[in-house]
């Protein structure tokens, strides 16, 4: 194993160690560190940065489907929680409470918000008096705290970043149309932005939201096959507006209480680009979302050619518009050391200038994705690229959809499924009747999961996989995160 890290610059190849892999390309790249605090994690700039463009991009698709932001506070008190029976008695578990501010104990404990449907829907009590007050479509971008026993960077820590989007609304048919709409934004996000193809679909009684009539999920299937739930989305009912009352006359001038939803994706999403698109030499972020679309490498032996190239470079960076180039102008490093550095970064495109590029009026382009290079004109240089970096980004997410396709499975009896599972995984579409002891079985079983009832699937009758009872369609199963 040692000679193998030393070959991948300290990193565990994934086929010897998923797990460390992760780890160690997050510590390579300097996406994260932990923190002091047990469980949480300090996101560093790089990886900062990345999240700052996942928020850039979903904000601009939150507030083009009419929603806007807003901030509530991060204390909520002990009894909010309470109000809602099944939410509580799910989250009771993770939570973190304070029982002394200012030198003594406080009369009533307060919980560090693991979620804010509480808080909120104590404020929505009191703005919504009428059917002309609704819908409210709010969205805030905050931080969470669950106890988490079992931290991993990214994908489960105590405090994470996300955004929880919050709504009210007059009728049912309302709440589910935007608990379906925000799906939907989140299975194009993934898609469009971060180039992991999702199934999508609605969860089990067991696997919802604990106080939610229906939660929605992008599932997403990492490198090691397992499934990533990446973003949900829940149809609340009036569960919560009856808890919080939150009523509303109607036209007709009848009380009523509102229909909520609730959705939320996390910095979890980090962790799915990283497993979705990395490999044993590092990152691959996809361009819509990398911190750095290309970063110029300047190649030079003498100083009348770093003179000559770093001129050069500052010129061809300033010549590259918009897009989110990074000149790496260090030189206490050698242009060996960038190259493995930026490749253990996941830049998407490298762009060499030495002497003689610079004579023949080229760069020269290596794709992180396929390693491939291009002699390309400095002239029309903007174009060029901003067209490879389309190319790359397609490429990726074809390249995980072919991935998860040559590793989904059909699959209509028990002992097959628990080989499938127990050896080489991935996802599997398979009769269930729906029957929670069936689930738990073989939850208790294989530790494969229902991911979601597929939205996209043929209806078709059939047997439970477990049991035999009869099915009306495939739900999706794996090993999840």
């Amino acid at each position: 194993m040692a000679k193998a890290q030393t070959a991948n610059k300290g990193v565990t190849p994934r086929s010897e160690d998923y797990s460390k892999w992760y780890q160690d390309v997050i510590a390579k790249a300097e996406l994260a560190d932990y923190s002091p605090v047990k469980g949480s994690m300090v996101i560093r700039p790089y990886g900062y940065a990345l999240w700052e463009n996942i928020q850039k991009a979903l904000d601009k698709m939150f507030k083009d489907t009419g929603h806007v932001n807003a901030y509530f506070p991060m204390l909520i008190p002990m009894s909010f929680l309470k109000r809602e029976a099944e939410h509580v008695e799910g989250f009771a578990p993770e939570l973190a409470v304070v029982t002394h501010a200012g030198g003594k104990e406080l009369e009533e404990p307060l919980v560090v918000r693991p979620t804010s449907e509480t808080i909120i829907n104590e404020m929505y009590s009191q703005w919504v008096q009428s059917y002309r007050d609704l819908p409210i479509l709010i969205n805030q971008w905050a931080n969470v705290v669950r106890w988490e026993l079992r931290p991993r960077l990214f994908l489960r820590t105590t405090e994470f970043l996300w955004q929880e989007g919050h709504t009210a609304h007059a009728t049912a048919a309302e709440a589910e149309a935007e608990a379906l709409q925000m799906l939907e934004v989140y299975r194009t996000f993934a898609e469009d932005f971060a180039a992991i193809p999702v199934e999508y679909g609605r969860k089990s009684h067991a696997e919802k939201f604990a106080g939610a009539v229906h939660t929605y999920t992008i599932e997403a299937m990492m490198g090691d096959k397992k499934a990533l739930q990446s973003g949900t989305s829940h149809n609340l009912g009036q569960n919560f507006a009856k808890a919080f009352n939150i009523e509303f006359q109607d036209e007709k001038g009848e009380m009523q209480h509102a229909w909520q939803t609730s959705w939320g994706m996390s910095t979890r999403m980090i962790g799915g680009i990283i497993m979705a698109h990395g490999d044993d030499k590092g990152l691959i972020f996809p361009p819509k979302l990398a911190p750095y679309q290309a970063v110029i490498v300047p190649i030079f032996r003498t100083d009348e050619d770093k003179a000559l190239v770093m001129a050069a470079a500052k010129e061809l960076k300033g010549q590259l518009g918009d897009l989110r180039v990074h000149l790496d102008a260090r030189d206490t490093v050698t242009s060996g050391f960038k190259f493995n550095d930026w490749e253990m970064r996941g830049v998407p495109v490298r762009i060499d200038l030495g002497p003689k590029d610079i004579e023949k009026e080229q760069v020269v382009l290596v794709r992180r994705d396929t390693g491939e290079k291009m002699f390309v004109p400095m002239a029309g240089l903007q174009e060029r690229l901003t067209t490879l970096l389309d190319e790359i980004q397609t490429a990726l997410f074809e390249r995980a959809k072919a991935f998860r396709a040559a590793n989904t499975h059909m699959i209509d009896d028990y002992e097959t499924f628990k080989t499938q599972v127990a050896g080489d995984g991935g996802f599997i579409h398979a009769h269930w009747c729906e029957d929670a002891a069936c689930e738990t079985k073989i939850k208790e079983e294989t530790k494969a999961t229902v991911r979601c009832y597929p939205m996209n699937a043929v209806p078709e009758a059939g047997s439970c996989v477990f049991c035999g009872k009869p099915s009306q369609g495939r739900v999706i199963f794996a090993k999840s995160y």
